[in-house]
């Protein structure tokens, strides 16, 4: 194999080329990729890091004013200290999260898992999420990105960083006692999102009737401790009680009754119902579609070929969706080895892969972060349950380039010693690097002004 495929498999497959893995990936490019397909490869060391209900109990203690079990009402000293540990927590998981992906040999499969990441978006939305947006992708989404689909979709839904993130903890079954007595209802959010962002896709058919009745069967699904005054009623009377900050599916909350949803009839389940319906989405055609076509847009182009997506449809649904046929079937894809560099990297792409290629120390961490924002892609930050935008003309403004070269510059000081800009192109691109591109950072008045150089070429600007 080439030295060019080698090359192709570490910038457009992976994170970004470190230090001796073009030429490791070139002797076979296609299994170095396929050997990462593995069920802990995409996993994060988990170190320090707090599970979701750890933090969500903080909360819980100070908005329902109890410590365990004892009811206290809680000083501004103690609220102040409970909102800095979800700050704190926050900083720790995105910290890790680079940590990972800056030094990781399983490059693909950290881009494999932060597609699915995107995907399924929990962001930083205010207070009540701060703290859940990293235990959620640690949890509901990387070890199961290589798993079944129906299993990273109910993990997804059920996990409470989405229930809360999509209000969905707090829908009610309006003919429900708890629901009468509150004069509260249902919250279409979460069925609107999983049918428009995380199966079906925009136009495939589903109308507000099939929302409103997913929605009716995602009633029930809470968290555990939250609004005690009206979760207490609606827990069977001889069912245990969940530790705070889990999920938890509560009887008295669901709205009984049978739902029809894309034209199927689903049976009175309590928790069932919702999983029913979740497992039939999974395995919907228009499913198939709209995630070969998100995943045929992210490793080949903007405007995929429709060869590309028709194979990846296949294989989602000859394998009943299953992820790891589907990893194998990209990497398979011959549209993806074009050696056009088609796609523009995000600022996260490409700051994460001049960390690899330099090996960058990360102890001033602080600047990276502050480099994320700078460049409008706050760690855990995505605008919105679409995620971030998968396409050039969302991240190559004149504005956007500007503030990557502002960023290049702040990067180039901090390059190790001894580290040459010549060796960071062989680095991070091989023989992807041109000559013309050689030949303007080798001519470069000082190695700082070589490293921007490189950096802002158009060869290591996309991937």
């Amino acid at each position: 194999m080439s030295a060019l495929e080698g090359a192709i498999a570490t910038t457009r497959f992976s994170m970004g080329a470190r230090p001796g893995e073009i030429a490791a990936a070139s002797g076979d490019p296609r299994g170095w990729l396929k050997a990462q397909i593995t069920s802990t490869a995409a996993i994060v060391p988990q170190s320090d890091l707090l599970p979701a209900r750890d933090i969500i109990s903080t909360r819980l203690a100070l908005y329902e004013g109890r410590r365990g079990k004892t009811a206290e009402p809680f000083s501004r000293e103690e609220f102040r200290a409970a909102t800095e540990l979800q700050r704190e927590s926050l900083k720790a998981e995105g910290d890790a999260r680079l940590a990972h992906a800056a030094s990781t040999r399983d490059g693909f499969a950290e881009r494999w898992a932060r597609f699915w990441g995107n995907h399924f978006t929990v962001a930083v939305r205010d207070v009540s999420t701060t703290g859940l947006v990293g235990p959620f992708e640690r949890e509901a989404i990387r070890p199961h990105v290589f798993g079944p689909f129906v299993n990273l979709l109910k993990q997804a839904t059920f996990h409470p960083g989405m229930l809360i993130y999509l209000d969905a903890f707090r829908s009610i079954g309006p003919s429900t006692k708890a629901g009468q007595n509150r004069n509260a209802g249902f919250n279409e959010n979460l069925a609107r999102e999983i049918m428009e962002l995380h199966t079906l896709g925009v136009g495939s058919g589903y109308t507000q009737d099939d929302i409103v009745a997913f929605a009716k069967a995602l009633t029930g699904w809470s968290i555990e401790g939250m609004a005690q005054s009206f979760i207490a009623s609606a827990r069977p009377a001889a069912a245990p009680r969940a530790a705070d900050g889990d999920a938890v599916f509560l009887p008295g909350l669901h709205e009984p009754g049978p739902r029809d949803v894309l034209g199927k009839r689903y049976a009175e389940d309590g928790a069932g119902q919702a999983g029913a319906i979740l497992a039939d989405l999974a395995r919907h055609p228009a499913t198939a579609r709209h995630i070969a076509t998100k995943l045929a847009r992210h490793f080949v182009s903007d405007d995929p070929p429709l060869t590309a997506v028709a194979k990846l449809e296949a294989a989602y649904n000859k394998s009943d969706g299953d992820l790891a046929v589907l990893a194998r079937a990209v990497i398979d894809l011959d549209e993806a080895w074009n050696p056009a560099q088609k796609k523009f990297k995000t600022p996260e792409e490409m700051l994460v892969s001049i960390l690899r290629a330099a090996e960058v120390r990360l102890g001033g961490r602080a600047q990276v972060r502050t480099g994320f924002g700078a460049l409008a892609q706050r760690t855990f930050g995505a605008p919105s349950p679409a995620g971030w935008e998968d396409t050039t003309a969302a991240w190559a403004s004149p504005d956007s380039i500007g503030k990557r070269l502002e960023w290049a510059n702040a990067l180039s000081r901090r390059m190790e010693p001894g580290l040459s800009p010549g060796a960071f192109l062989d680095h991070s691109l091989g023989v992807l690097a041109q000559a013309h591109t050689r030949t303007t950072v080798a001519q470069a008045e000082s190695a700082k002004q070589g490293f921007t150089l490189a950096i802002m070429s158009p060869e290591f600007q996309r991937r």
